[in-house]
C-alpha cells in the first residue's frame, strides 16, 4: 500500500470511493449514486491540494482523506475506504501522514463528525487521541422570504484592494471567539470556486457575524440547499440577537438564489446556540458525535453563538 497525496488524475476515483462506502454504510440499494449531486472530493482537494491524501494497493486508489486548516483549529474527513478494503488497516495509514499535517501546521485543536452509533468509528479515532463529546445534529429548515437584513454585505462585492482588510476584520472576530481560528482559507475557497456566499454582518462599522455559505449542486450543498459550513458572531451582549440575525442573513441569501432549504451543523455543547436554531425551525435530519483532540472543549461552549459541525 502506498499513501500519498491526492492528484487531480485521482479525483473521479476518490469521489467513486466516497460515494460507495458511505452508501454501503448506510445499506442504500444504489450506494455508487450517494449523493449524487453534492461534492465534497473536487472542492476539497481545488482547496489546498497538499491537504487531500490517498492510499493506493496495485496501482488503484481505494482511500482519501481531506485535512482543514482553520489557523488554530483543524479538523478532517471524509475519510472513505473502498468497501472491500474495510477492515484491512487502510484508515489507519492515512490517519497517520494527517496527524503529520496538523503537527506541521501547529494545529491545537482537532477535530472530527463520526457515526455516533459506530463503535467500530470511534475507537479507531480514539487511538489517535481523539475522545467522544457532545452529538453534533444536521438541521435544515424550509427557506422563506424574510426580510432585508441590516447590515449585510457579501465578501464577493469586496474589492480587490480592500479583501486583506476584510478578511483581517474575519480573523479578528474569530480570535476573539478562540485564539487562532482562522477561515480565511475556507473563505478564499468559497469565493475563488464560487460555490456559494460569504455573509458579513456589520453594526457601527464593526464586524459582528460571519457565515460561509456553499450554495446548490456540485457543492457541499447539494439541489436546491444553502448549507453553512460555517457561521459565527462577535463574543458579547448582543450575541444572541446578532446569531439571531445572521440565521436571518443567511436564509435570506438562500432565498436571493432561489434554494428552498438551509442547512446548518452545531455542537450541542453550544447550547445557546443550538436552542435559537430550533426556536427558529431548524430540526435535525441526523446526527453523529464530534470527537476532539485534546479532551477539551476548545469553542464548543454554551456561550459560543457558531455553525460547523466538522464533516
Amino acid at each position: 500500500m502506498v499513501v500519498r497525496q491526492l492528484s487531480e488524475s485521482d479525483l473521479s476515483a476518490a469521489d467513486h470511493v466516497f460515494r460507495l462506502a458511505f452508501g454501503t454504510f448506510l445499506g442504500l440499494p444504489d450506494p455508487a449514486t450517494t449523493w449524487a449531486d453534492v461534492n465534497y472530493v473536487h472542492t476539497r482537494w481545488r482547496a489546498d491540494p497538499t491537504a487531500a491524501l490517498g492510499a493506493e494497493v496495485d496501482g488503484e486508489l481505494v482511500a482519501s482523506n481531506f485535512a482543514a486548516n482553520w489557523g488554530s483549529v483543524g479538523f478532517f474527513g471524509p475519510l472513505t475506504v473502498r468497501p472491500d478494503f474495510w477492515d484491512q488497516g487502510v484508515a489507519k495509514r492515512l490517519l497517520e501522514p494527517t496527524m503529520d499535517l496538523f503537527a506541521k501546521w501547529g494545529t491545537q485543536h482537532i477535530g472530527l463528525f463520526t457515526f455516533a452509533h459506530s463503535p467500530k468509528h470511534i475507537a479507531l479515532y480514539q487511538k489517535f487521541g481523539f475522545w467522544p463529546r457532545f452529538l453534533t445534529p444536521i438541521m435544515s429548515k424550509p427557506v422563506q422570504p424574510t426580510a432585508k437584513v441590516s447590515g449585510l454585505s457579501r465578501y464577493a462585492e469586496v474589492l480587490d484592494s480592500q479583501r486583506e482588510g476584510c478578511l483581517a476584520a474575519c480573523r479578528e472576530l474569530t480570535h476573539a471567539i478562540y485564539e487562532g481560528l482562522d477561515l480565511e482559507a475556507e473563505i478564499r475557497a468559497v469565493n475563488a470556486q464560487k460555490l456559494g456566499e460569504i455573509a458579513l454582518l456589520w453594526k457601527n462599522s464593526k464586524l459582528v457575524g460571519l457565515a460561509v455559505c456553499h450554495c446548490g449542486q456540485a457543492t457541499e450543498a447539494g439541489s436546491d440547499t444553502c448549507y453553512i459550513k460555517f457561521g459565527a458572531v462577535r463574543p458579547g451582549s448582543t450575541a444572541a440577537r446578532d446569531f439571531q440575525r445572521l440565521l436571518d442573513a443567511c436564509e435570506a441569501l438562500a432565498s436571493e438564489k432561489g434554494m428552498t432549504r438551509l442547512v446548518a451543523g452545531v455542537n450541542t455543547a453550544r447550547h445557546e446556540a443550538y436552542r435559537i436554531m430550533a426556536e427558529k425551525g431548524f430540526r435535525t435530519e441526523f446526527q453523529g458525535v464530534a470527537m476532539e483532540l485534546p479532551n477539551e472543549p476548545g469553542y464548543n461552549r454554551a456561550d459560543v453563538y457558531l455553525i460547523d459541525d466538522w464533516r
